[in-house]
């Protein structure tokens, strides 16, 4: 909803005269509007020659993108690129930020195409194309005309007030003094290589894009999290929910997506994909309740298709959980809290041999609020040897986790409307499931003034059994509509790179070569059951994927002022399916597909950086839709509706693109805006709770985000992130265009405070998730969902330390997550289409003490 409120710059021709409707449609629009005079204004504060040299080069582009606007070319990303000029362009005139005569050349030119496209593609059909070209290019000189005016009648006005020479002389020298700016910034120093590890750590000189970012241990110390997926609502603009039991993967929304349980966001821990490919559940499945924060020495996200290293499900993102080799002592921690709230943690390190030996291990249980007790009952620890060298070393990580719960999955909003059952009731006290996870991780490093090198292999055997029902008795009204989808699987890889550093000519540069391999082989299901007990077969099959990447990256540092990422990576799939229920549907298909990327950053100036991003990216489809070729149930080679079962895409393109800043130049401020845009191909997509594929309608979404992070003493810092999206299917469709369940706005904020009055600890945390279209057409949409949670703990001595964590302080009764479907419960004789939620857990307590020793 933000953008046709923002960037409606574009009004459709008031006179179809061709001049007049030229002249008229930069004037018509806030955001043509305030960049014209900007670019006038900026040009002015640069003095010399770019007062005449800025506004030809914005009118020569814009000529040139109005042209391509005409001739209806397609150029992703128009409307965010125009917003984002203005954000620019404000910044470098608040800040008077004075760079050489190329660079401000450049950031005018690569605006004013946009600008000029926006012009090309609204000219009416009746105009004249040299008339309409002539009325705006007037119009928008006499726009940065203004601009140059307007600082020029400023000086004059100030001088005159004041009626002094001094300060006449003072403004002549400031004139005088923009080439020795220019100088000071070409003789800035390349900033140095160092690692960061903190939000707070400044990543002006060093990240490769605006929404790139590092969280550390400090930040998730002092946070209150409910569950351990919330870890990665530290990525701003991330929401991880829930809609059944607290042993499921979470249900994770990001820059305008639903991801379902991980499409489309990569997750890994220390460089180990955690995302499952084929899943019975779903494409992309991602359980993170084995993960233990106090362990997490750093969170690396990323977001967008920008990035070589990054193939699969990272079209929105990706983030890399690294736990530490060390921990600075040994960790007992009890908690205890409302619902049957149990943990037991005991954690640590210690010097074994020539290395050091780190361990966790924790057990949890969980009733939950609901009218049956969750029971959620979990086992999990880690084990690893690590031995570091001056210029290398190695690590071998042990884990193994195990679950077991009962779920209570979104309910109709008329059963609790009738009272037919409570909010924290469920229609079927037979869902849940258990889950299993075993890894076994071997990495190696080496660094030196040349080169440096990784090798991380790994393999993992996951098992999960699981329950649902969402539609209670519509398939069946005597035995019901649950089902359960196992998942055995083991998976290995490796991930090996390279990294040289050289020189191209004389610029500073590094080149990285890559290899990404990794296989699953996998038996899954779709079965038919009543109370956990099978009764049917769906689907049943062995699938194997296998997977080999090959990458390439190159960083140069061209000036102080410029430096650029150029990568490319090369995915190659095999799905094979074998040992089907239905013979037909068994086969083996290869694919393979090529995504550049590319990044140019500008600056530092005044401690702020300009970043251009953008890639082609992908996503892969589960291997049993790849191969299908009739339906699972009746074997015919037509769907209900008569029409002939497709194979789904392997592979499914993606296009994104961003624009961003990041700044430090307010003293313990932390900012960083981005404007963004992705596109995704149409494509069939394999529904695992119906063991089919469905068509999925191409779409584009683009949003903007703002992140801030800040720190005014060493004992207290706020973070804010701001995250908009708009999110659209393409092409027509009577159904509608909205894509059901796309977030649209989120809101997080918090404050932290320690080691104050003794030893306090803790701070409060805000977050907003904000209502989302539940069907295409927009009719039916979810509610807001506000949670304010907070923490207060108190560190004794060295030894001692105890918190309490209160979660929903408001008691809201939101819900965690919405759907509209249609369902039938047990005594309808039709099916209803309603709204479908999962409740918020009410306000509840926590309480831990910590031994320290």
């Amino acid at each position: 909803m933000l953008f046709p409120l923002c960037a409606k710059a574009h009004l459709q021709d008031i006179d179809s005269s061709g001049w007049l409707s030229g002249f008229s449609h930069p004037l018509e629009g806030w955001d043509h509007l305030l960049t014209m005079l900007a670019v006038g204004i900026w040009a002015s504060q640069l003095k010399g020659n770019s007062v005449w040299q800025l506004p030809l080069a914005f009118v020569g582009v814009m000529c040139l993108g109005g042209l391509i606007g005409v001739a209806g070319l397609p150029v992703w990303g128009v409307e965010p690129m125009i917003l984002l000029s203005v954000a620019v362009f404000g910044l470098l005139v608040l800040r008077r930020i004075c760079v050489p005569a190329l660079a401000s050349i450049s950031v005018v030119m690569f605006f004013a195409f946009f600008h000029g496209y926006a012009h090309g593609q609204e000219m009416p059909a009746s105009a004249g194309l040299l008339s309409f070209a002539l009325g705006f290019v007037t119009a928008t000189l006499l726009l940065h005309g203004t601009g140059i005016i307007m600082v020029r009648l400023a000086v004059l006005a100030f001088a005159t007030v004041f009626g002094t020479s001094v300060h006449a002389q003072a403004v002549a020298d400031d004139e005088d003094s923009g080439s020795d700016i220019e100088s000071e910034t070409m003789q800035l120093e390349l900033l140095p290589k160092m690692v960061v590890t903190e939000r707070g750590d400044s990543l002006v000189g060093i990240a490769d894009s605006a929404s790139q970012g590092n969280v550390g241990q400090e930040q998730l110390q002092y946070r209150p999290i409910i569950r351990p997926g919330e870890i990665l609502e530290t990525v701003p603009g991330l929401i991880a929910s829930q809609h059944s039991g607290e042993g499921k993967s979470n249900q994770f929304f990001l820059r305008g997506f639903n991801l379902d349980h991980g499409t489309d966001f990569l997750t890994k821990i220390d460089g180990v994909p955690v995302n499952l490919v084929s899943h019975a559940h779903g494409q992309g499945w991602t359980d993170t309740n084995f993960l233990i924060p106090e362990l997490i020495a750093t969170i690396h996200y990323q977001k967008g298709n920008y990035y070589a290293e990054n193939g699969d499900f990272s079209s929105a993102g990706a983030a890399d959980i690294r736990y530490a080799n060390t921990l600075p002592g040994h960790i007992a921690r009890f908690t205890g809290g409302s619902f049957d709230y149990y943990r037991g943690l005991s954690a640590g390190s210690h010097r074994l041999g020539d290395g050091n030996l780190l361990y966790g291990g924790e057990i949890v249980h969980n009733g939950g609020p609901w009218t049956v007790s969750n029971d959620y009952l979990k086992f999990n620890g880690l084990l690893r040897y690590s031995q570091e060298y001056e210029s290398s070393g190695w690590s071998v990580t042990a884990m193994a986790y195990k679950a077991d719960w009962n779920a209570t999955d979104q309910i109709p909003r008329r059963a609790v409307d009738s009272r037919t059952i409570g909010r924290f009731g469920t229609l079927d006290p037979t869902d849940g499931g258990s889950s299993r996870r075993y890894s076994i991780t071997g990495e190696w490093h080496r660094q030196d003034e040349a080169s440096a090198s990784k090798l991380t292999v790994y393999g993992i055997y996951h098992e999960l059994d699981l329950y649902s029902n969402f539609t209670y008795f519509l398939e069946d009204p005597d035995r019901g509509d649950q089902f359960a989808q196992p998942d055995k699987r083991w998976t290995s890889g490796l991930n090996a790179s390279h990294t040289f550093f050289h020189k191209i000519g004389a610029f500073d540069s590094d080149s990285t070569i890559g290899l990404q391999v990794r296989n699953d082989s996998i038996r899954n299901g779709l079965l038919l059951t009543e109370a956990r007990q099978q009764w049917d077969i769906v689907r049943s099959d062995d699938v194997r994927v296998t997977n080999v990447s090959p990458y390439f990256e190159n960083k140069t540092r061209w000036t102080s002022w410029l430096r650029t990422q150029l990568g490319v990576r090369f995915d190659g799939f095999q799905f094979d399916v074998s040992d089907s229920n239905r013979s037909e549907n068994n086969g083996t298909r290869t694919d393979g597909i090529v995504s550049p990327k590319a990044g140019i950053v500008f600056g530092p100036w005044a401690d702020t950086e300009l970043y251009l991003n953008g890639g082609l990216g992908f996503h892969s489809n589960d291997a049993r839709g790849i191969n299908q070729r009739v339906d699972p149930v009746s074997g015919d080679t037509v769907d209900g509706g008569g029409n002939p079962i497709k194979r789904a895409v392997p592979l499914v393109r993606t296009y994104g693109a961003e624009g961003g800043l990041r700044t430090t130049w307010f003293k313990g401020l932390q900012s960083t805006l981005s404007v963004w845009w992705l596109d995704i191909d149409s494509e069939l997509l394999f529904v695992g709770d119906a063991g089919t594929t469905e068509t999925s309608r191409p779409s584009r979404r683009f949003g903007v985000e703002w992140a801030n992070y800040y720190s005014p003493t060493d004992w207290l810092t706020f973070d804010a992130d701001f995250s908009f999206s708009k999110a659209r299917f393409r092409g027509n469709d009577p159904a509608g265009d909205r894509i059901p369940g796309a977030i649209e706005s989120v809101i997080a904020t918090g404050a932290t405070v320690h080691d104050i009055y003794g030893g306090f600890f803790g701070g409060p945390r805000l977050r907003y998730f904000g209502p989302r279209p539940l069907i295409e057409d927009n009719s039916a949409r979810s509610d807001s969902t506000v949670l304010l949670s907070a923490m207060l703990g108190y560190r004794f001595d060295k030894t001692w330390t105890v918190q309490a964590e209160v979660f929903n302080i408001l008691d809201r009764k939101d819900s965690a997550i919405d759907y509209y479907y249609e369902s039938q419960m047990r005594g309808e004789t039709t099916p209803v289409e309603d709204i479908h939620f999962h409740p918020v857990e009410p306000v509840s307590f926590r309480m831990s003490v910590t031994a320290n020793f």
